[in-house]
């Protein structure tokens, strides 16, 4: 059968997003749906899928939720403090950042590299290095140790210990907010501040009036993926928490790492995997109210 070449072209998009769909559903579709029919049995590793157990597994998460000192209970509030500690954190330093290096006209490169580094860096190599330094002779503790005040146990003290790695996770994932953002500032016509300062605009009406609500739709992709990240905080919780357990004392376990701590741990993946369900219920509903209330449209 012969084909104009329109008909090629169509023919050839085709195929190659037909490749595309089919990693996404293999890797991301069939994990997802198997996490939900695993969350319904009593399911083990090595024996394979177990029986039906209905909604068993969600009823006992559910009272382990209600005892006292439970790691589920601390798993979801932990969960909930990284993004609240670090989202809103992470988007200001970021935005900061980048406004700064939008006005850099040498070494740009150089800069957006330095921020943009630790963010490809592994997690693991991350963990091991702030470990360093965080440790009781460490650089930061021989710092604070050089100008008087008392060193600090950071992540091997229960009231410090979320913050400390909360910190890290920011240190590490603000060079990609930086970089979206610096992409949306130099997205933004001049024109428009050229107009406003005729008007007299001082910076801050430029940037309350002008740069923020043309930096919405970044502001709320940014905001939708930080969310996310920080609700799947697993590698830096259990490379630096005490025994990789999320300790001390549950202090900064997150519902992922209990998600493995089950599954791979106890062999109980039909816990797990409830726990999956429920993270991913979470992380769509908060996603779902993210779009609507961040998201509106900017009139030119």
């Amino acid at each position: 059968m012969k084909l104009t070449l329109r008909q090629r072209k169509i023919v050839s998009a085709y195929v190659f997003l037909s490749i595309s769909l089919a990693f996404f559903l293999l890797i991301r579709w069939y994990p997802t749906l198997l996490a939900f029919n695993i969350g319904f049995r009593d399911w083990n590793v090595f024996q394979g899928q177990g029986p039906w157990v209905g909604f068993d597994n969600y009823v006992n998460i559910w009272e382990d939720m209600q005892k006292p000192r439970s790691a589920i209970r601390a798993a979801f509030v932990n969960t909930l403090l990284y993004v609240i500690y670090g989202v809103p954190l992470q988007m200001v330093l970021g935005l900061a950042v980048a406004l700064m290096l939008n006005h850099i006209r040498r070494f740009t490169a150089a800069f957006r590299a330095a921020y943009f580094i630790p963010f490809v860096t592994s997690a693991v190599a991350v963990a091991f290095v702030w470990d360093w330094l965080y440790a009781r002779n460490g650089l930061i503790n021989e710092g604070l140790a050089a100008i008087g005040l008392s060193r600090q146990l950071f992540t091997g003290d229960p009231n410090q210990a979320l913050e400390s790695i909360t910190a890290v996770a920011i240190w590490q994932n603000v060079g990609f907010s930086v970089i979206i953002f610096l992409a949306g500032l130099q997205q933004i016509p001049e024109m428009y501040y050229e107009a406003a300062r005729i008007d007299g605009a001082n910076r801050w009406r430029l940037f309350r009036h002008i740069t923020l609500p043309l930096l919405n739709p970044v502001i709320v992709y940014l905001s939708v993926l930080q969310t996310v990240s920080f609700l799947r905080l697993f590698a830096l919780v259990q490379n630096m928490s005490s025994q990789g357990t999320g300790g001390p004392l549950n202090s900064t376990t997150t519902v992922v790492l209990e998600v493995y701590k089950e599954g791979f741990g106890r062999l109980n993946m039909g816990y797990a995997g409830a726990l999956t369900v429920i993270l991913f219920l979470i992380i769509l509903a908060i996603t779902i109210f993210q779009l609507r209330v961040l998201q509106r449209r900017v009139e030119y």
